[in-house]
Order: structure tokens, then C-alpha cells, then sequence
């Protein structure tokens, strides 16, 4: 009996790996995967299995500031600690005085090593890619408009530009939007001059990229110090870039919006000398405040939302 149960055991020990590598190796993850990845989203995907977020909400984002959004997304409870791994600061930026907001397409880079690079090319090319386009196009050629291109290239900036000038035409000419790369570009002067096209890198060198291989598309990856999921909004400013979860896209963005008309509120109260910070500055404000809060939101003429929405926000507050 104890036999026969060792030999059990040794035949399950046995096919664990081979069930495992049987299992074909993937260039761009299905839309199965993507989906198991983003099981909380409910809404419309992409034929790619990625979160499809509204454009309306892509639209205002861009109006709202990094912080406002950090302390929402903050604040969902999604782990210990929440949400609190999805800001990277510290970019060079093409152009730093625009917005970009648009869906992630994730692509992982790694240094190079010559056994795995031919397996993931030949894998590549079965499923349908050009050959001649690997390793640095096969993430432009997926790319539909709305989508920013989010590559971990590992920080390299010497042999590590994913892409010039004609990289960024056809990028823009795919997404009408730019590129979010935790490595490097070449050609600079003439990407800033691609219309609409911005780009968020870690540095700049004329060199071409070398020693580099494409492991995955569409699968997570890190950028610096947050984790980035195919379909998350990003939003890219001068200032740092977010990436949301996508099924969290639309409540953090109305808490924003719901935190920059409260301060806009305070602000413009100060100034007036009407209330004084110790009035507006309360963890609860009085009946009298609460009321001019009210009658100001429906003489406010840019609400992000229609005031009903607002209204029925603030009937579930204490503080406003």
C-alpha cells in the first residue's frame, strides 16, 4: 500500500511540469488572459480582451490634477494599503506642458539572450507578426486610437531607444496619442515635431537599440515603481504619470472632480474674505456653509457633471 501511494505521488511530482511546459509560450497574451487579469471590469472590451474605458472619461481626466486622483485611488481598499502603486515620477518629457490620457498597450522588454530571442521571434511570427518588425514595431502595429504604447525597457537609455522619429509617426498615425517607456528614444527633434505625438522616457541618446528583446505584449509590467495592467487609464502630465485601474477608472475621477469643486469652492470663498480657513477648513462644515456650497454649485457653469449627480453625492457626505 505505502509502495503503491509512492508511486502515486511520484507520477503527479512528474506531470506538474510537464503539464507546465506544455504549455506554448505567447508573444501577445489572449484575450482570455487579459480578461483574467481585469476580472473586476464589467464593461465593453476590446476585441484584445482589454478594458475599454469611455472616452468620455479620458476627456476628463485630463482636467484634474495628479494629487486629486492619487488621494481617491489612495482610498479604495482593493489590498492592504490600497492603491497606492500606480504613480511614477521623475520623466523626460517631449513636450511637458500637455496632457495625455489614453488606454495602456504593455509591452516588457529585456536584455537580450540569443535562445530565448529566437524562441520568442519564431513565436512571434505564429502568431501572425512580421518577422522583420521584431522586436521594437510589434507593439505599434497592435495600437488603435485612444491607446498609449507603455514599454518597460528596463531603464536603458544607451541602445535602449525604442523608437525615433518614424516609430513616433506611426504610433501617432495608429493611437493619435504617444508613448509611456521606462527606457529610452533617439531623434528627439523630430518626434517633438510629430504633431499631438508626446513622449514620457527616462532619457534621451542617439544610439539604436541593441541587445534587447520583446518578452511579452499585453501582460503587466512595471513602471519604476507602479504596475501597469493592459486597458488601465493613463494619465501622463508634467508633473508624473497615473495609471488607474480600469475598473476604477470612473470613481476615482468623479471623487476628483468632487475634491477640485470643494478647494475651487474654498478658494474663491477666501478671497472673497467671506469665510476664514478655520470656517472652510473642518472636518464638518456648518448648516449656513453647506447651504452657500449648494446655491454656488448651481451657479457654477463648467460642473464636470450634471448637478443632479452632484447633488446625490452630497446627500451621502457628512462633511458638505
Amino acid at each position: 500500500m505505502i509502495k503503491e501511494l509512492k508511486n502515486i505521488l511520484l507520477s503527479l511530482f512528474v506531470a506538474v511540469p510537464l503539464l507546465t511546459y506544455s504549455q506554448p509560450v505567447r508573444v501577445g497574451m489572449t484575450p482570455e488572459y487579459i480578461r483574467a487579469i481585469t476580472p473586476e471590469w464589467k464593461g465593453e472590451r476590446f476585441p484584445d480582451g482589454r478594458p475599454k474605458i469611455s472616452d468620455n472619461l479620458l476627456e476628463r481626466a485630463k482636467n484634474l490634477p495628479i494629487e486629486s486622483m492619487w488621494g481617491s485611488l489612495g482610498s479604495n481598499r482593493g489590498g492592504a494599503g490600497g492603491y497606492t502603486n500606480q504613480f511614477e515620477g521623475n520623466w523626460h518629457i517631449v513636450h511637458p506642458e500637455q496632457t495625455m490620457t489614453g488606454r495602456a498597450v504593455t509591452a516588457q522588454y529585456m536584455p537580450a539572450r540569443p535562445d530565448m530571442v529566437n524562441v520568442l521571434r519564431t513565436q512571434g511570427i505564429s502568431e501572425g507578426r512580421i518577422e522583420q518588425n521584431w522586436p521594437n514595431y510589434w507593439a505599434i502595429d497592435i495600437l488603435v486610437e485612444g491607446d498609449i504604447y507603455v514599454a518597460d525597457g528596463f531603464g536603458k537609455i544607451v541602445n535602449g531607444t525604442l523608437i525615433g522619429d518614424v516609430l513616433a509617426n506611426a504610433i501617432y498615425t495608429n493611437s493619435k496619442r504617444g508613448v509611456v517607456f521606462y527606457g529610452g528614444i533617439r531623434d528627439e527633434e523630430g518626434i517633438a515635431a510629430v504633431p499631438g505625438f508626446n513622449a514620457w522616457v527616462q532619457g534621451v541618446d542617439p544610439s539604436a537599440i541593441s541587445g534587447m528583446m520583446l518578452t511579452s505584449l499585453n501582460a503587466p509590467v512595471r513602471i519604476g515603481r507602479a504596475t501597469v495592467l493592459p486597458g488601465d487609464l493613463v494619465v501622463a502630465k508634467k508633473y508624473g504619470v497615473l495609471f488607474i485601474p480600469a475598473h476604477l477608472a470612473e470613481e476615482v475621477i468623479f471623487a476628483a472632480e468632487m475634491i477640485e469643486l470643494v478647494d475651487l469652492y474654498r478658494w474663491t470663498r477666501l478671497r472673497e474674505g467671506r469665510y476664514t480657513l478655520a470656517d472652510i477648513y473642518t472636518n464638518r462644515w456648518t448648516d449656513e456653509i453647506k447651504a452657500d456650497y449648494r446655491a454656488w454649485l448651481r451657479q457654477h457653469r463648467n460642473l464636470p457633471v450634471p448637478l443632479s449627480e452632484i447633488e446625490a453625492y452630497l446627500a451621502t457626505q457628512n462633511q458638505y
